[in-house]
């Protein structure tokens, strides 16, 4: 006889959830139906599912007012205006993020292998980390601007 497993609707979009959200526990945690009501269809979709804005949709990539930008999904501050850069990408970047703020996993979608940066708080997907920023770290931390609020200091 054949074993079969029962499969709930729960155990098949935890099976299908990125692999960021499947492998860590974070502090802040909200059910997929909390998430869907709390942000639009496409910050579900880049904060959830990896997805990406399109480039130069976001206004905060020319916003260079003072402040912090914070995690849309549960407020943490995450990155510091002083380390706001112009990338010319269309999405907005910094060489580096505020201590203990973001976590990283290797990302291998897109054929080729990236480092996927998500907030170490909730686990919202924000953009990803390359090798080719400014000084004094050499990253650029390229952002979808819909994963961030912005606080003016």
């Amino acid at each position: 006889m054949m074993n079969r497993r029962k499969f709930t609707l729960t155990a098949l979009l935890a099976a299908t959830a990125p692999a960021a959200l499947r492998a860590e526990s974070f502090e802040v945690t909200r059910t997929d139906a909390e998430w869907k009501a709390m942000l639009t269809d496409l910050q579900y979709q880049v904060m959830r599912h990896e997805a990406t804005e399109r480039a130069g949709t976001s206004p905060l990539d020319k916003n260079y007012d003072a402040g912090t930008y914070l995690c849309r999904g549960c407020d943490l501050p995450l990155y510091s205006s002083d380390a706001k850069f112009d990338s010319g990408t269309g999405w907005p970047s910094f060489f580096e993020s505020l201590p203990n703020a973001i976590g990283t996993k290797e990302d291998n979608t897109l054929f080729s292998t990236r480092t996927e940066a998500h907030c170490r708080r909730c686990g919202s997907h924000l953009g990803h980390i390359f090798d080719d920023g400014p000084a004094p770290t050499g990253k650029r931390h390229c952002l979808n601007g819909v994963s961030l609020n912005f606080l003016a200091a």
